[in-house]
């Protein structure tokens, strides 16, 4: 909750300095990414002369104030949809796609659960897919052995790019989900839902688990490799599959005129690798940082999805893509 408020009241202050006709860079949307663009923006601040303000209204959140000209940047989880190309598109908003570091979707159980310490994609599916809505609700349901206790979930709203990801690798369709969860833009809220509830099952970025360990487990997933849990490490070899990710953030091409956007992206790319492992996420390689500034600056613009999120893509085949928009 800490968090959200911050993000409000930074919100209100970049606003009233805009209002008062001072330098803002306005960035809005993923809370996963926020931390990250948070931790740039803290550092760019200390130059001086730029007021740079970060909302947290999700991923598509963050779009719709995006394609109407409202933001610069938009943090994002997932790809740009084909929807939201439509929105930018007729709003004559070309953007920038930038990949930024790496993120493992973790699925996050109460600490006293002893018995759903690995789960399969299979077993999640069960739990979340649209089907499972009033009828999967005991985890005794999910694997012969485990007790006969209620399931509690906790995830993030429709407007999340982690949902939108989380659905499409474990569900197979994005935004294919059971409804009757307890659902926020908040990660704080999730974790804390999980923590207090023994029948517990959430999940959100790896970050939000590192900093919360204390109160959380992570559940290791079997793709049928054996388990494994989520990590540096394992996102870094590809083993944590299917739940790790790329995530972005989106920069306008009007907006990149202005210098101190310009300057912010900069700094943003060149200092990513130190500033993404301080605020415990997976830095990309070298050379995808390297890529990823070369699309700025010679302004390759659109998207390298084809307007849906792509499981099990890798940083460096996306940037050689031909990019859409």
């Amino acid at each position: 909750m800490k968090m959200a408020m911050k993000a409000i009241l930074v919100a209100l202050m970049g606003a009233s300095l805009w209002a008062q006709g001072g330098r803002v860079i306005r960035i809005d949307g993923s809370s996963t990414v926020y931390p990250i663009t948070e931790a740039v923006a803290e550092e760019f601040q200390k130059k001086g002369g730029v007021n740079v303000t970060v909302g947290i209204s999700g991923t598509g959140g963050g779009f719709k104030k995006f394609c109407r000209g409202e933001i610069d940047i938009s943090n994002a989880s997932r790809p740009i949809a084909g929807k939201e190309m439509t929105a930018c598109r007729e709003e004559g908003i070309q953007y920038y796609e930038l990949p930024i570091a790496y993120d493992a979707l973790t699925v996050v159980i109460n600490p006293k659960n002893t018995w759903a310490a690995t789960m399969t994609p299979a077993e999640l599916k069960m739990i979340w897919e649209p089907a499972a809505q009033g009828k999967i609700t005991k985890w005794s349901q999910v694997r012969k052995g485990w007790p006969d206790k209620d399931i509690k979930l906790y995830g993030p709203g429709s407007d999340s790019g982690t949902f939108d990801y989380f659905t499409e690798a474990i569900v197979g369709k994005s935004k294919a989900s059971r409804g009757d969860y307890t659902a926020s833009e908040d990660d704080n809220v999730l974790v804390h839902g999980v923590a207090n509830d023994e029948g517990g099952l959430g999940y959100f970025g790896l970050a939000y688990y590192i900093e919360n360990k204390d109160k959380v487990k992570a559940v290791a997933i079997d793709a049928g490799k054996g388990p494994v849990l989520p990590s540096s490490e394992t996102v870094e070899k590809g083993s944590y599959n299917p739940l790790s990710r790329p995530i972005f953030i989106y920069v306008s091409k009007s907006a990149s005129r202005k210098t101190e956007v310009k300057e912010f992206v900069k700094f943003f790319i060149d200092n990513a690798p130190e500033l993404v492992a301080e605020v415990k996420y997976v830095a990309l390689p070298k050379a995808a940082y390297e890529m990823a500034m070369q699309r700025f600056e010679t302004g390759k613009v659109g998207s390298a999805f084809p307007g849906e999120a792509q499981v099990g893509i890798s940083v460096q085949e996306l940037l050689k893509r031909r990019p859409r928009s």
